[in-house]
């Protein structure tokens, strides 16, 4: 049975019933603020929370991006929490796991009634080109296989401009849904999408998941550059993702498979 502390906003009594026959698979607990969701799971991973603990925050202070970029969330603007997940077998095979996560999160959001959601790889969820949210997965070998933590950030209201630097224009769902869905569904559809998504790709990894994960796929058959940091890696032409999660584009030297990256449209 799944136990609950609740401590802002979400009330997380409110969201047991929503989460139906999924309401066995999570242990939540909400919080008015804190640094990062995720930093304070991964120490309770490591400390033995089970697999299934939710932590949700209204208030981030210190979340944390790909590549050390801040995520920061403010009441009632976004959704951000972080959830713990554990697999047997080793690293290697939790290949294309962010891509599976980020399926999920479309198809919640599709179910709740959201156009225009796509996904960009390895990590970004974006609303018609716009980001508006984000992915981070972070890995830690344990004697029993693998944890993995898993961050999600979605705007559900526009961040202030001017605030943080943005790679890609901002984006809310708020553009897409009006009203909004009550926050209590939200998560418990994004909860729910999640448990299934993950159970597959447990059992046999993102090949199961890859054929949908390139119907959400935004930018595919379009022209991109892939950078490394600043610099320019290579460029070419979108091709999705292999069944390892790998980006896979076509280049003037045949077909590449690129393992890491910050991927940007090129200019035209």
């Amino acid at each position: 049975m799944a136990q609950f502390v609740s401590a802002c906003q979400i009330d997380p009594g409110r969201l047991f019933p929503l989460l139906g026959q999924a309401r066995g698979r999570f242990t939540v607990e909400a919080l008015a603020a804190c640094g990062s969701t995720s930093s304070v799971l991964l120490e309770r991973a490591r400390q033995g929370a089970p697999s299934g603990s939710v932590l949700i925050a209204d208030e981030q202070t210190a979340g944390r991006g790909r590549r050390g970029r801040s995520w920061l969330s403010s009441p009632s603007a976004g959704l951000t929490f972080s959830l713990l997940w554990r697999f047997s077998g080793g690293v290697a095979r939790l290949a294309g796991l962010s891509l599976a996560v980020g399926l999920a999160v479309a198809r919640a959001l599709q179910r709740i009634g959201a156009t225009g959601v796509g996904l960009k790889w390895p990590n970004d969820i974006l609303l018609d080109g716009g980001k508006l949210g984000g992915i981070l997965v972070e890995l830690e070998s344990v004697p029993a296989g693998v944890l993995a933590v898993i961050g999600i950030g979605l705007n559900l209201q526009m961040p202030p401009i001017g605030e943080e630097e943005f790679i890609h224009p901002p984006a809310a769902l708020s553009q897409a849904l009006s009203p909004l869905p009550e926050r209590h569904r939200l998560l418990a559809e994004l909860l729910i999408e999640l448990a299934a998504v993950l159970d597959h790709f447990d059992a046999d990894g993102f090949a199961v998941l890859r054929a949908d994960w390139q119907q959400q796929h935004a930018w595919q058959d379009r022209p991109v550059r892939l950078l490394d940091g600043d610099r320019l890696d290579r460029q070419g032409i979108c091709l999705g993702a292999d069944e390892d999660g790998a980006l896979l584009l076509q280049t003037a030297s045949g077909i590449e498979r690129c393992l890491s990256g910050d991927l940007s449209l090129r200019v035209a």
